[in-house]
């Protein structure tokens, strides 16, 4: 499945990779040659650990360039009144009488420890495009399912703390 990005997350991603590429990189192979100094490399744990976090480095490189490579690019723009990308939605869920904020951003910025809502979770594919005051149905799986009510949305952009998830 190819990761919907809006052109933010395709600039994050970019600037992510540059940094390991020219700063991490650096530091990755020169830990590795340091710890290649202290000798015998088969019991040397200095050796191993900069080499893993060589390899992981270069790894988090090629899975952010394929990444961009297969993207599909959408819009984080929406109607004044609709549910959209980077939209700060209050929610009220009618099973537990409660109301909840959070911000609905793409996949690849979702945490729902930090309220960031993705696109691609239940709740985020149900209330987008949405309206305010509309009751939205959340089908979690087959036999589940549960009732929200739209209670306000708020045109936010991104924050610049918005962190790129890591695999």
């Amino acid at each position: 499945m190819r990761e919907q990005l809006t052109r933010s997350d395709i600039k994050k991603i970019e600037e992510e990779i540059e940094y390991r590429k020219l700063v991490v990189r650096k530091e990755a192979i020169e830990a590795v040659k340091e710890a290649r100094a202290h000798g015998d490399l088969s019991e040397n744990f200095e050796y191993h650990a900069a080499k893993k976090d060589k390899n992981k480095n270069e790894s988090r490189i090629r899975y952010l360039e394929r990444m961009l490579k297969t993207a599909e690019i959408v819009s984080d723009a929406s109607k004044e009144d609709e549910v959209g990308i980077n939209n700060t939605v209050t929610v009220y869920f009618e099973e537990d009488d409660e109301e909840q904020v959070f911000r609905l951003v793409t996949s690849i910025r979702g945490n729902s420890m930090k309220n960031l809502i993705s696109t691609e979770s239940p709740i985020g594919k149900a209330i987008l495009g949405r309206k305010a005051g509309e009751r939205v149905q959340i089908k979690v799986n087959d036999s589940y399912s549960y009732y929200i009510v739209i209670k306000k949305i708020e045109n936010t952009s991104e924050d610049e703390n918005d962190t790129i998830r890591s695999y």
